[in-house]
């Protein structure tokens, strides 16, 4: 549980008393992205430093879509954000099927999911003790 001291942002986007241990480009590259998906009305949007617990990535980015449609939208234009800041995704998984696309920047993560996939995987719950990037969008919940 953390303590109300913990999760008050300070002037660097971080909670107190959490120290982010993931690049300053993978905090850019999701801070963009995040922006990006709140742009195309991704909902949810939650970032945690998984930089500790993984030596595959630094920041897992988790966003909701209401429909097939809108996660391609979501996808579309992350993927157009991040190439204006020369990131291009090394993998790219699940665009098939709309239901839970996996973009792989190496640094960042990036999972948009269905709102039906997002409760059921419950991604939040194996990531809860990592730390969270406070991210500059708006709150909206699906």
């Amino acid at each position: 549980m953390q303590n109300e001291a913990s999760s008050i942002p300070n002037e660097a986007g971080t909670r107190r008393g959490v120290i982010l241990t993931a690049t300053e480009r993978a905090i850019e590259l999701t801070r963009a992205a995040a922006e990006a998906a709140a742009d195309k009305l991704g909902t949810d949007i939650v970032a945690y430093d998984v930089s500790e617990q993984l030596a595959i990535t630094d920041v897992f980015l988790v966003i909701s879509a209401s429909n097939e449609r809108q996660v391609g939208s979501v996808v579309d234009g992350i993927e157009e954000r991040l190439r204006e800041l020369d990131a291009k995704p090394v993998r790219r998984e699940g665009d098939r099927e709309r239901r839970w696309v996996l973009l792989d920047y190496l640094e960042v993560v990036v999972h948009v999911q269905h709102t039906e996939e997002r409760t059921f995987y419950a991604l939040e719950r194996l990531w809860h003790d990592c730390p969270q990037i406070e991210l500059a969008v708006e709150g909206r919940q699906e």
